[in-house]
Parts: structure tokens; sequence; C-alpha cells
């Protein structure tokens, strides 16, 4: 594909996610309220998307329970604020093996394996334009948790996803996740355009060096729809490295805390450094209206 900058570009925010950043920020919103606030901050910097996950309000700790995700929604659509809301279909794929020498049984702390059917119920239930499908398996950390995304599971996730009229968001954490893609479009399971979101620079996936972002673009097909992002310190870079690729941006406090050295970030203030950035270099931020054509979304409300 090479550089081929783009000139028209929306951003997606990604607000909270699941990791333990809550600890480390006081800025990572964590209640429903918090994260539907999170979302109309953001789509006020600019953000086209916002990318939701929920985490247990007590705890802070990530969760998936369908109340938490249809508090959050309501919240933003009470408010009047048009975003396009893309929810995570990530959750109930943890799996945390037992110990080096004992593998199994896995460990409970860590261990949320949940069926296809399960780990959509959120999205049933809500009905969302936009949901992610984790494209593969792969180590995170350095203990013992592996994302686990099965072909089989997959499959059917994407089946139910399309019966649905869902538009998934395919994230590609390392190159082979893009062959399973075209593997699952290839078996009619995922509708035209297919939207994918790169996720690089997670160890143990992807590089975030231009070599392998160069490598991943080179592999999309054409016509496919994709953002770029890699986490901390090099999150606002990408915005223009994704953006001269050809590229759409991904920013928020899911994948990086912090706007400048020493400074934490809200999550509008890295939409409008990545709004910024896209402007500078000549391209045009996309609204959600203009996303939902573009990407031929079922608007839900």
């Amino acid at each position: 594909m090479g550089l081929q900058p783009s000139r028209d570009v929306f951003i997606t925010c990604a607000v909270t996610g699941a990791g333990d950043t809550t600890g480390r920020s006081d800025k990572v919103p964590v209640t429903p309220r918090q994260i539907a606030e999170a979302c109309m901050e953001a789509a006020a910097a600019g953000a086209a998307i916002v990318h939701i996950h929920v985490r247990d309000p007590e705890s802070g700790r990530p969760a998936r329970a369908p109340a938490l995700y249809a508090e959050v929604v309501d919240h933003i659509r009470t408010s009047g604020t048009d975003v396009v809301i893309n929810l995570t279909a990530g959750m109930g794929g943890d799996l945390t093996l037992g110990s080096v020498e004992s593998p199994l049984p896995p460990a409970a702390g860590g261990t949320d394996m949940a069926g296809a059917s399960e780990r959509l119920a959120h999205v049933v239930e809500i009905l969302p334009e936009i949901c992610t499908l984790d494209c593969g398996t792969m180590n995170f950390g350095e203990g013992d948790y592996i994302m686990t995304n099965t072909p089989a599971m997959l499959r059917e996730m994407a089946r139910q996803v399309q019966a649905l009229g869902v538009r998934p968001e395919i994230e590609a954490f390392d190159t082979g996740h893009l062959l399973l893609a075209k593997w699952l479009k290839d078996q009619g399971l995922i509708d035209d355009p297919v939207m994918v979101q790169l996720c690089m620079g997670i160890p143990w996936g992807a590089p975030d060096d231009m070599a392998t972002l160069m490598a991943m673009t080179a592999n999309m097909p054409e016509g496919w729809v994709f953002s770029a992002f890699s986490i901390g310190r090099n999150q606002l870079p990408y915005a223009a490295l994704a953006l001269l690729a050809g590229g759409n941006i991904r920013v928020g406090l899911e994948d990086n805390i912090w706007l400048d050295k020493g400074v934490l970030a809200t999550n509008g203030q890295l939409v409008e450094r990545a709004a910024t950035i896209a402007r500078a270099m000549g391209s045009r931020v996309l609204t959600p209206a203009e996303v939902r054509e573009k990407l031929q979304l079922k608007k839900r409300w």
C-alpha cells in the first residue's frame, strides 16, 4: 500500500480499556457515568467513534456485565451526544495458566472464559453500530496470561455479529491476525467495508516500528478501512503515522495516560491533540454522520 496519506480521517477514542491504569491516573473513568462522560468529552473534542469497555464501579477491575454497558450507552444517548458507539467484545477470552510447572487447572483469578453467545450478550442487548472482534490469540505481559480467540470462536462470533447487523472492527495485534480476518471474509462472515484496527507495540504482538506498520498496511486488502495506534509514549506520534499510511487515528486512556512528559491526559485532550495533528497535516476530521456513511453503519438511535 505504501504511504498514501488520508485526506479525510476519523478519530476513535478508547476511553478506559481493561488495563491496570486506574491506580496510575485518576483521570481514567471507572463508573458507567464517568465512562459515558468521557465519551461525551471525546466526542466534543472531535472523536467520531468511542470504543467502550466497562469496569466494576467498586474495584475498577475489568467487567463485562451487560447492565454496565447499557448504563453507559443510556447516559450517552440521553445526553443527545452524536457519536458512533463501538463496544468491545474482547472480554471472556482471558486464560491465565496455573503455573509453569502446573499449567492446569487455570488460575481462577485471571481466567474468564465464556462462550460466543455470552461474550456477545451486551451486543445483542444494546445493538451498537460497531463491536470489536479480536482476531487472534497471543501472550500478554510476562506471566501466564493468554488472550484466547480460536478460529472456531472467531467464526461463530463473526456469524452472530453479522446476523445482528453490527459492523465488526477487526482488532489485529500481529501479522497473522490479518490472515484470520481474510479467512473470515472469504467465508462470507464479514461484510464490506471491512474495518480493521491495527494494535501496535503491545508485547508480544506486532512492534510499533515503521517496518512492521508498513508490512501490516501492505497486506491490507483493497477497500478495507483501517486505523492504527500504538500504546504508551508513541500513541500521539502514531496519529501522524497512521494518517501517513492511509489510515485513521485512535487515541485514548485505554492505550496511553500521558499528554506530555509528566502530564496526565484526559480523553478529550488526547483527541484534541490528535485532531490538531491531523489538521496540521492537511487532513479533514470526519464527523460521526460522515463516518456512518463511510462505513455503512446502521444508526440505532
